[in-house]
């Protein structure tokens, strides 16, 4: 099972949106500080994520909501 999440900084304004297996222990890292790209704006907190039993369809998702309606979208229903 895949799953493609959406991270929301307690302290700023910023979201983040990635594809793990496990959402808990990716969680545990980005506020750990252990990926690069979520360290500077710590702490997160999962705002939501989609399980998919489909890898490709997973990517997909996570392709479309990194784009700017995929932005626009998960601001509007997320």
């Amino acid at each position: 099972m895949k799953y493609v999440y959406v991270l929301e900084s307690v302290e700023s304004t910023r979201f983040y949106v990635g594809i793990t297996e496990d959402c808990e222990t990716r969680l545990a890292k980005h506020n750990a500080g252990e990926v690069a790209h979520t360290s500077k704006f710590r702490p997160w907190r999962l705002r939501t994520y989609v399980a998919f039993s489909d890898e490709r369809r997973a990517l997909a998702f996570e392709k479309y909501l990194k784009s700017g309606s995929g932005r626009a979208f998960s601001s509007k229903r997320f």
